[in-house]
């Protein structure tokens, strides 16, 4: 289970990182949505102590994310009771105790881009959310909710001052629209602290469903490569740390809409977090379809062809594979590491065949997806003994091959497995 608080959450000096007090912090999210408004105290210490154990250290969840319609069996809390409010006290509380931080949404975009929430009211809410909550040491705000920034931007901007009125040193971010990051709108501005971008749920040829949720045409379309996100959010004059606030989920259908679509699996949860945390993302947030709505019953239908029940999908493989990428990076100095497909001899390749590079002082990381191989220039780490390994991201296994020493350059293939994806971690140290 997860240590208590070090110190205070902060974005580090480099500006790519957060810091726990003196301690790197990399996040590792899990997404939550209808936690506060579908579950009891008792089904939420469950989920989060499931949560804390696999080194999940936030999570993102909404305070209200639709408001209940009398008798239609939705299970949603009414958010106007007061007592609601003494239950997210408690909620928070339970949290605190467990380690965990929250990632709070006051509210899912679509209240503002719906003007429910709006300029003559956004004073009052965000006001009673900063009183409330003024002090506490695992909140960290997150705006938006599924929506383009310029669908509300007046008032995501003075909800922001507002919170920040209350706890300026409290970290904010912003939750936005699919395949789009905060910063097309926000990176200047200075109560945004981190930027969130959704990947989304798409493939590479999903460019355009004819759905709600596709894009602008005027706006890049990057696929599944999430780590060109990292790239061009780390590409801003002003640097601030980035990472993948909503990626394709685990039991999803591929594109989101159509269930007859492939479902997206573990290993596909695997490669948006390593690809974009060795882009340099400054941690990953995982979701499963299942446990972001709370789907509680087989026998009635769930969201974007749900497949199982949120207590099911606790155990889903994804879930617990990606600590060993937080336990990897936590080895290292990796808040001094760049991404460095240059020491690539072999070349970068695209899409699957696609090798990610991260690299210190005194170590190398690289994932190779679909574990063709590659060659790689060791000349400015000749100069040290590496030991070398072959990490299996499923569970996180490091099996020893080699020592080098003085070598300028060496070929790597990872053993091929007989079923699912062929992805590998290559993880050279420096010897002790």
């Amino acid at each position: 289970m997860n240590e208590m608080y070090r110190g205070t959450l902060r974005v580090s000096e480099n500006g790519k990182y957060l810091m726990e007090g003196d301690r790197p912090f990399f996040w590792l999210g899990d997404t939550a949505w209808l936690m506060l408004q579908k579950l009891s105290l008792d089904e939420i210490r469950t989920y989060f102590r499931n949560r804390a154990e696999k080194g999940f250290n936030i999570i993102l969840t909404t305070l209200v994310h639709k408001m209940p319609a009398p008798g239609d069996g939705s299970g949603i809390r009414d958010v106007t009771d007061p007592a609601y409010w003494r239950f997210v006290d408690s909620v928070l509380e339970l949290s605190r105790e467990m380690g965990l931080y929250l990632g709070l949404l006051p509210a899912w975009g679509s209240f503002v881009k719906s003007g429910i929430l709006n300029m003559e009211n956004i004073e009052t809410y965000a006001g009673f959310l900063g009183r409330r909550w003024r002090g506490r040491e695992n909140i960290v705000w997150v705006l938006g909710g599924d929506v383009r920034g310029d669908a509300g931007f007046d008032v995501f901007c003075r909800e922001a001052e507002i919170l920040k009125s209350f706890d300026p040193g409290r970290l904010m971010a912003f939750h936005p629209f699919g395949r789009t990051s905060s910063s097309l709108w926000f990176q200047e501005r200075e109560w945004l602290d981190i930027d969130l971008f959704q990947s989304g749920h798409r493939r590479y040829d999903q460019s355009r469903l004819g759905q709600w949720d596709d894009n602008k045409n005027t706006e890049e379309f990057f696929g599944e490569d999430n780590w060109r996100y990292v790239l061009r959010d780390h590409a801003y004059p002003t640097k601030k740390p980035t990472l993948d606030g909503e990626p394709s989920y685990e039991g999803i259908p591929q594109g989101l809409h159509d269930p007859h679509e492939p479902y997206w699996e573990e290993w596909d949860a695997r490669r948006y977090a390593y690809w974009s945390v060795f882009a340099g993302a400054a941690g990953h947030t995982y979701g499963h379809n299942a446990v972001m709505q709370f789907h509680a019953s087989p026998e009635k239908p769930g969201a974007y062809g749900v497949r199982e029940t949120w207590r099911e999908a606790l155990h889903a493989p994804g879930s617990s594979q990606l600590g060993h990428l937080k336990g990897l990076m936590e080895s290292v100095d990796f808040m001094n590491g760049v991404p460095r497909d240059g020491l690539l001899l072999s070349g970068q390749r695209e899409r699957y065949h696609r090798v990610s590079v991260f690299a210190g002082e005194d170590y190398i990381f690289c994932y190779d997806y679909s574990g063709d191989g590659f060659e790689l220039d060791l000349g400015e780490y000749s100069h040290m003994a590496m030991d070398a390994w072959w990490m299996d991201p499923r569970n996180g296994t490091l099996s020893y091959f080699d020592t080098l020493r003085g070598q300028e350059r060496r070929f790597f293939r990872p053993t091929a497995r007989k079923s699912g994806a062929n992805d590998w971690v290559l993880v050279l140290k420096k010897a002790p």
